[in-house]
């Protein structure tokens, strides 16, 4: 039977490993995911080429890795190529991904290329609806702490490291995107999901067909590993009782009653988190992680299990915590400007905006919060409206820009502005601004010094603080 190329479902075929690629050509090499796979796959000294049009700041980086850059989309970046490797957001009309196809070329999703790289290693994978970067980052900080050398590819950079993909070790770390269904690509050894909310059902459907979704991802994981999941959250906490039902091994975490790794009580402060966390109703200890919110703790709930699943001792695995730098886009101080602190904050779910705001106003205090928020996508801003607004109304102040959604048009009247509308906060204390150059001097108007400014969204919000900072 002839392979589908658009089933992000399927695995690859069993063995194939990066090496097998050969000389790769990597689509859109400047976003998050796909520039931290092309890392790896140079650091691994494999042969690597990338085409983008963007400016993106982590280009130079893979040029000194010995990439092999194209400012352009065209045919002659194929000249050569033996496997090209696409995103969802590349389809087949792509010029590249239809030249290839035309020259038999292989062409392959970016969570093919993903799993190709993982063959042959012990590998973790980590899911959810959010909170799957940092506590992906956590697992890794936690390991290269204790002496192990993982490989991973994360979805965010650490800041520790200044990047978010690394190649050599034993150990996978990887950070799988749900939204697309190519999660179900995988075949790892612990399994990790952080939380089923709603969201991505313009692909979906409906919640019970992503709750499905995460139902196989945890069926897809070896059947002697371990399932790791969050008790805290109703989706993963009846996903975690039907899997112990079926004979599956599976470890729980969160502050609820019962957890398996169960965090008590978190004292939170600007330097970090403090609390004591139970392994199966033996104390482990009292941890410190140094990034304010108790959602930050929670995620580190699932490191713990999988730290003790590779054998770490607690003292080990609670060293690796307290060291964690971050990472970038996650609390991430950008500099200070006319005496008020900003921020970045990848959040756009609204549970995450929830509990990223309340952290910041915490941090701010006793200054005003004042969020700068970029929607991402029409039909996620469209369907949620109501629960962003509602996280944003935690903010002192709030503006609100476009919604960013490439290749999407914003209805008349769906738009920002709308969303600006729902926040409830007075009207002086929300602004809607179109422009992004015109940005700047709305925050600058609102912003009084020993405030904090927290730049929130998807990129390319990202660099909105560069822009305020000067």
């Amino acid at each position: 039977m002839t392979k589908d190329p658009n089933d992000l479902t399927s695995p690859i075929d069993e063995g194939i490993t990066a090496e097998d690629l050969g000389r790769t050509l990597f689509i859109g090499v400047g976003g998050v995911g796909m520039n931290g796979l092309t890392r790896l796959y140079a650091t691994r000294g494999l042969p690597v080429s990338g085409s983008e049009l963007k400016d993106w700041p982590s280009l130079p980086e893979l040029e000194a890795l010995g990439v092999t850059l194209h400012r352009e989309h065209t045919v002659s970046n194929l000249d050569g190529i033996d496997t090209v490797v696409r995103s969802t957001a590349h389809g087949d009309d792509h010029l590249e991904v239809a030249e290839a196809r035309r020259r038999g070329i292989r062409v392959y999703h970016r969570s093919e290329a993903l799993a190709a790289a993982m063959t042959g290693r012990k590998s973790v994978v980590v899911t959810g609806t959010h909170g799957k970067t940092t506590t992906t980052a956590i697992i890794v900080e936690m390991l290269e702490h204790a002496g192990v050398d993982p490989s991973y590819v994360n979805g965010g950079e650490l800041i520790a490291a200044h990047t978010g993909a690394h190649g050599e070790g034993e150990y996978f770390i990887a950070e799988a995107d749900e939204s697309d269904r190519s999660f179900l690509r995988y075949r790892p050894e612990i399994g990790v999901v952080t939380n089923i909310d709603v969201d991505h059902l313009n692909n979906y459907g409906d919640m019970d067909a992503l709750t499905e979704a995460f139902e196989r991802f945890c069926h897809n994981t070896n059947k002697d590993g371990l399932l790791v999941l969050c008790a805290d959250n109703p989706g993963t906490k009846a996903l975690a009782a039907k899997l112990r039902a079926e004979g599956r091994t599976v470890a729980t975490y969160g502050f609820s009653d019962g957890s398996d790794i169960q965090l008590g009580e978190v004292e939170s402060s600007k330097d970090g988190v403090d609390y004591t966390v139970l392994a199966h109703n033996q104390l482990l200890g009292r941890f410190h992680l140094p990034m304010p919110g108790k959602h930050i703790a929670l995620n580190s709930g699932a490191a713990i299990a999988v730290g003790l699943q590779v054998g770490l001792e607690p003292e080990a695995i609670a060293a690796g915590i307290a060291a964690f730098g971050g990472v970038k886009r996650r609390f991430e101080k950008r500099g200070e400007v006319r005496g008020y602190s900003v921020f970045d904050e990848y959040a756009y779910h609204p549970t995450a905006m929830h509990e990223a705001i309340k952290t910041l106003k915490e941090v701010a205090a006793p200054g005003k919060l004042i969020v700068v928020f970029q929607p991402y996508r029409v039909y996620r801003t469209v369907e949620m409206r109501v629960d962003i607004a509602e996280a944003l109304s935690l903010a002192d102040k709030v503006v609100v820009m476009e919604i960013f959604g490439p290749g999407e048009t914003v209805p008349e009247g769906e738009g920002g502005e709308k969303l600006r509308d729902f926040v409830d906060l007075p009207d002086a204390d929300k602004v809607f601004v179109a422009e992004w150059d015109d940005v700047p001097a709305a925050v600058k108007a609102l912003a009084a010094e020993g405030d904090v400014v927290v730049t929130m969204g998807a990129p390319p919000v990202s660099m909105m603080p560069d822009a305020l900072l000067r």
